[in-house]
């Protein structure tokens, strides 16, 4: 039997930019679910902390059936390695996209100063955020992306609680498979070979022509990675930990962009 899926949104947005990911792998007979984080989606409003991200992220493998394999892009990459691990025993396997970029306070800065600057404006950066997914993005993806609202006031308080994480020792604690995943163009690739080197078990893929968004890029050729990973977590679950992937330990390879 397949293992359950569980997919983790990215900063401001909700677990609607999963859609084409959520109906290309239940197409597939896959068990997935993609959630909302705090105070993002359906749940803005409440406060952001890392605890209660992860928190939500173990909630929702439980709620799948306890072990899962647990997939992140940009700030859900962040809260699916702590995820991994705080809860090592409920995370089947581990694709972190769009995330190899270490925390430091000196990269943080960067995205703290449009954050206040987008604050200033009288709807904090709705409709530029708006416009620049319509146009970085695929008609489908935007529209994925859009419908579950974009939480600009959320931007503040993820930046400073991520800011604080040991993104790499988090990475070294987890013992499981580890997908490291980035679009080609993609700006947070900085520290892909320190993340890669991080992982006890891991392997970089880096999708061609795509960017920070992956998953809405080249979304066939994303879900295919994810189906592929969950393929090799479930043989492994099957057998117990001795069974190894088809692309092993260390590796760095390109993904073909046709699925």
């Amino acid at each position: 039997m397949s293992v359950p899926i569980v997919l983790v949104h990215g900063l401001r947005v909700s677990g609607s930019m999963w859609r084409p990911q959520v109906e290309m792998l239940r197409e597939r007979g896959r068990r997935v679910v993609a959630l909302d984080l705090p105070g993002h989606g359906g749940r803005r409003g409440e406060g952001f902390t890392l605890g209660s991200a992860v928190d939500a992220v173990a909630g929702a493998v439980d709620e799948v059936g306890g072990r899962a394999l647990v997939v992140g892009l940009s700030l859900g990459g962040f809260v699916s390695i702590a995820t991994a691990a705080a809860f090592p025993g409920r995370v089947a396997g581990l694709v972190a996209a769009s995330c190899t970029a270490r925390p430091v306070q000196s990269l943080t800065h960067m995205y703290r100063v449009p954050t206040v600057l987008l604050d200033r404006l009288p709807d904090k950066g709705q409709a530029v955020n708006e416009r620049f997914h319509r146009l970085m993005l695929p008609d489908e993806g935007a529209e994925a992306v859009l419908d579950g609202g974009l939480a600009m006031e959320a931007a503040r308080a993820v930046i400073d609680e991520i800011a604080e994480m040991d993104v790499l020792g988090s990475l070294r604690a987890y013992p499981g498979p580890v997908w490291l995943i980035n679009g080609a163009r993609d700006h947070f690739r900085i520290h892909e070979k320190r993340f890669l080197d991080a992982c006890g078990d891991g392997r970089l893929l880096n999708v061609p022509r795509a960017g920070h968004m992956v998953s809405l890029d080249q979304p066939e050729n994303f879900t295919k990675i994810v189906s592929d990973a969950a393929d090799v977590v479930s043989v492994r679950e099957a057998r117990g930990s001795d069974g190894s992937s088809r692309l092993g330990p260390g590796a760095v390879r390109e993904a073909d962009s046709a699925s």
